[in-house]
């Protein structure tokens, strides 16, 4: 019997090759490892990639690029706020963007610097337009709902009010939900047409969804093919935050209305009948 002192050692090509097929197996278990996380987790990576190359060429951007407009749907609109500066809401209307809802209040107190100037804009391209609130879901929603009427001069031809609710961070759903339903039915009766609400999927489905149904529902989806919400239950998709249109130097919120031209035209806050105007000067004399 051979002794440990006596075994023959494997010649050194042997430990090699070893060597090379444990790295080359190794490299295999990698390279399968990293693409099974890709697989899972290709949305979020896809999204993080477009993003960091968007900010890399923002300051080489023109305001003319166009992201393609969405098939399967033949109104298309934008929403903006402060972020996205200066318009040119002639040259974005030229490019097929129907309606524009602008931000107006945020909280209890902010109102964005832009609001007044990309109101008046939208509307003197020929844009329909609403205005938007930014929901705190831990300040007082009267509050907020005064904010927002008292700086939005919503008229007749107007899209309706929007409420947008999304920020995570709130101490109880319950006063949550009772504040955004405060600032719902003041709005409404403030400006007699029912406001829109506004949300993500995954937000919307965890807090709200079941609690609001007879407010249209704004859907924010992206990177899916179509929204995992039944279409009877929302109007408008938002389907992309990171779009490009001529006229705003950077990315911006993409939109799809899910009805026709004309069902969006019968959104819009009505005017006022001969004999609705007749009782209100009666009730003024």
């Amino acid at each position: 019997m051979a002794t440990l002192m006596n075994r023959p050692r494997r010649p050194a090509s042997s430990r090699a090759a070893a060597s090379r097929r444990y790295l080359g197996w190794a490299a295999l278990a990698l390279l399968v490892g990293l693409l099974a996380f890709y697989v899972h987790y290709r949305r979020p990576i896809n999204r993080y990639a477009r993003r960091t190359y968007a900010t890399f060429i923002s300051k080489n951007l023109t305001g003319l690029e166009r992201t393609p407009l969405l098939s399967g749907y033949s109104v298309h609109g934008i929403d903006v706020s402060a972020y996205q500066g200066r318009i040119d809401w002639k040259l974005v209307a030229s490019h097929d963007v129907r309606f524009a809802f602008i931000k107006a209040t945020e909280g209890v107190t902010l109102r964005d610097p832009r609001f007044a100037g990309n109101w008046r804009g939208a509307r003197a391209a020929g844009i329909y337009r609403g205005a938007y609130h930014f929901f705190q879901p831990n300040y007082d929603g009267a509050r907020q709902a005064n904010l927002f009427v008292r700086t939005v001069p919503l008229a007749p031809g107007d899209l309706p009010p929007v409420l947008d609710v999304e920020a995570p961070e709130f101490h109880d759903v319950s006063i949550m939900r009772r504040n955004i339903d405060t600032w719902l039915r003041l709005v409404e009766r403030h400006y007699g047409v029912r406001p829109i609400l506004y949300s993500n999927y995954s937000f919307y489905k965890r807090h709200l969804a079941g609690h609001f149904d007879k407010y249209p529902l704004w859907l924010a989806h992206y990177e899916v093919d179509s929204p995992s919400l039944p279409r009877e239950k929302w109007i408008i998709w938002q389907h992309s935050d990171e779009a490009y249109v001529p006229g705003i130097r950077g990315t911006v919120d993409f939109n799809v209305y899910q009805g026709s031209f004309n069902s969006l035209l019968s959104l819009r806050i009505p005017t006022p009948s001969k004999e609705a105007n007749d009782s209100l000067s009666k009730s003024t004399d």
